[in-house]
């Protein structure tokens, strides 16, 4: 298992045991929830599939997408990405993230749980792949 670490300008903040997880957090604006599928590769991050519930500012549906189960599903088209920096300010609330525990139950949880609340003086995170050459923590 490679897993997903946390943290900031190369400093590791938590280790989150899992190679795949959704991203899901509401729209600072519209209050709409958005979630993102990755898979951790030793490459890094790939977004295999992104869903959101409606429509709103700066949030356009992309013309290949479907509707299912109250939400429009597609597949963004982005290389892999070695690290995924995420802006984090008490204003817009938190990330969260999901992935299926050992005993194949799915566990959500905010970041927070990991590596405290959003706060005004560190306004961002990064996510990468613990094993990923791109990201090397010393």
């Amino acid at each position: 298992m490679l897993g997903l670490c946390l943290g900031l300008a190369g400093t590791l903040w938590a280790q989150v045991p899992t190679d795949n997880f959704t991203l899901a957090w509401n729209h600072s604006i519209e209050k709409i929830r958005w979630e993102e599928d990755y898979n951790v590769t030793l490459q890094g991050l790939v977004l295999v599939e992104a869903r959101v519930k409606g429509t709103g500012a700066g949030m356009e549906i992309p013309d290949d997408a479907y509707f299912k189960d109250g939400n429009w599903h597609y597949q963004p088209k982005l290389p892999t990405l070695p690290i995924l920096r995420l802006g984090r300010t008490p204003e817009a609330g938190d990330f969260e993230l999901c992935f299926t525990q050992i005993s194949g139950d799915i566990q959500c949880k905010a970041m927070s749980h990991w590596i405290g609340p959003p706060n005004k003086h560190i306004a961002a995170v990064e996510v990468w792949g613990c094993d990923n050459q791109a990201m090397t923590i010393e």
